[in-house]
């Protein structure tokens, strides 16, 4: 009498050969270069202009927008209107608040599968089908579905990507291999969005209008982002979640029942929930910097469009050198001192803000420097040490975690941003206000012992913590 052989046992430790190592690596760092053209070009730079003007041509505006008693029904029933230029701003809530529901799905059955390549796979060619698929529609309505889909295609992507960091390095490589991901990530969006600035300042010669311009930005960002992934991901080993020798497909409520019993086990890891809360605090400040630099440029220093696509531009390069050199000072005087030095950084540039006087772009184009040169280093750094906090086997259930905590950090930036706003009227002591989080980040993080830490969930204490 035959027997079916048992499924394969989980597989997810760090290949022993060095070279098979780096060829893995080489492919996680593919997908960072292919997935952050998403972040720069369409989320920082085109869709709110895209979206709002969109809004604004549904609602009859001749040219201003800004004028009261505009009014547009995103549902098409009379009880929920809303001003076009407030379209932007709540499709972003709306986003988030998808993924804070979805990611901790994709999560648990991530951990559960068989096939966390294939995942990657498919995850990735959604995201980008949806947002080639925004050249192909003026209609608002469509085009906040499909960037709404993009936007959680790309987000549950991450949690998957982020789950291979501990299986593709050991714990003495998580730093640089982390940090060149993010360098890569920070040059693929920058080439790419130097390419969308330049057709859209060449759009009269071409003969195309502005807004055919960016619809062609749209599809290219969808093209990039899809072949590079290809490319990247084809180079990576399939992996195996932690219950994926059972047998049948990953099911949905075994993995969310699963996903609990992590959040209530997290208990037994304090040093890991300790970080985890340090870095919602510390990300939400750098993550409300970036949302709202635009409206502190153009509001409180009467700086043009020009000026701050500029300053955009500038930081992603920036933070491609940033990333490197944090890399390297981290593994020089240790990867939590690093951290702690560049939220130190932060809450001096964000001081330097609040004194930033008006009408100057060379004052802001010099803080749009120093803000690239710790942006990509302290979130990478970060990811790189909460690698080391995962028990072996739950990588895509704790970073999913991690991006919730990334995601939440939106959320939560956007809120405190508004509530000072509305108590002072402009963004100038709102940005100033964000030293609170880094502040109490960062002493939350200086008091978490990350060797215990590491060390109860299983894994080896590296020689630059």
């Amino acid at each position: 009498m035959s027997t079916t052989p048992p499924p394969p046992a989980a597989d997810n430790s760090p290949a022993s050969d060095p070279a098979l190592r780096r060829r893995e690596q080489r492919g996680w760092y593919t997908y960072d270069w292919a997935n952050q053209v998403f972040i720069t070009s369409v989320v920082t730079v085109l869709i709110g202009p895209y979206l709002s003007g969109l809004a604004c041509s549904e609602a009859g505006a001749a040219g201003d927008c800004s004028q009261p008693g505009l009014v547009l029904y995103p549902l098409g029933v009379e009880w929920f209107s809303l001003h076009p230029n407030s379209l932007h701003p709540m499709v972003t809530t709306v986003a988030g608040l998808i993924l804070l529901v979805m990611l901790p799905v994709v999560g648990a059955l991530a951990d559960h599968t068989q096939h966390k390549k294939r995942w990657l796979f498919w995850l990735a060619a959604a995201g980008s089908l949806c947002v080639s698929s925004l050249y192909f529609t003026s209609d608002y309505q469509v085009a906040v579905l499909l960037f709404v889909a993009g936007n959680t295609f790309y987000g549950m992507s991450l949690v998957v990507f982020n789950a291979f960091l501990p299986e593709i390095a050991t714990a003495d490589e998580r730093n640089r291999v982390s940090v060149t991901g993010w360098a890569m990530a920070y040059l693929g969006g920058g080439l790419l969005l130097a390419a969308h600035m330049g057709l859209l300042a060449s759009a009269d010669t071409l003969g195309v209008s502005e807004g055919h311009a960016v619809r062609i930005a749209f599809a290219s960002v969808g093209l990039w982002w899809f072949v590079f992934s290809v490319i990247g991901i084809r180079l990576l080993r399939n992996r195996y979640g932690r219950l994926a020798a059972e047998p049948g497909p990953p099911r949905l409520g075994a993995s969310l029942k699963q996903y609990w019993r992590t959040l209530r086990e997290m208990r037994r890891f304090p040093n890991t929930l300790k970080f985890l809360i340090a870095f919602v605090l510390f990300n939400n400040g750098i993550q409300a910097v970036i949302y709202f630099a635009g409206s502190f440029a153009s509001q409180d220093l009467n700086l043009s469009l020009a000026i701050l696509s500029a300053t955009i531009l500038l930081i992603q390069f920036v933070a491609f050198a940033g990333a490197l050199l944090m890399g390297w000072i981290g593994r020089r005087f240790g990867t939590k001192n690093t951290v702690l030095a560049s939220l130190v950084a932060w809450c001096a540039l964000v001081t330097c803000g609040y004194y930033l006087p008006p009408d100057d772009p060379v004052l802001f184009l010099l803080l749009g420097a120093g803000i690239g040169m710790v942006l990509g280093g302290t979130q990478s750094l970060a990811r790189a040490l909460y690698s080391l906090l995962i028990p072996r086997g739950h990588e895509a259930e704790y970073f999913s975690l991690f991006q919730l905590a990334d995601r939440g950090s939106v959320l939560l930036g956007a809120a405190s941003i508004t509530l000072v706003v509305n108590l002072t009227g402009g963004f100038r002591t709102a940005i100033f206000s964000l030293v609170v989080f880094f502040i109490i980040g960062g002493v939350l993080l200086w008091r978490t012992d990350l060797r215990k830490g590491i060390e109860s969930v299983g894994n080896t204490v590296p020689n630059n913590l």
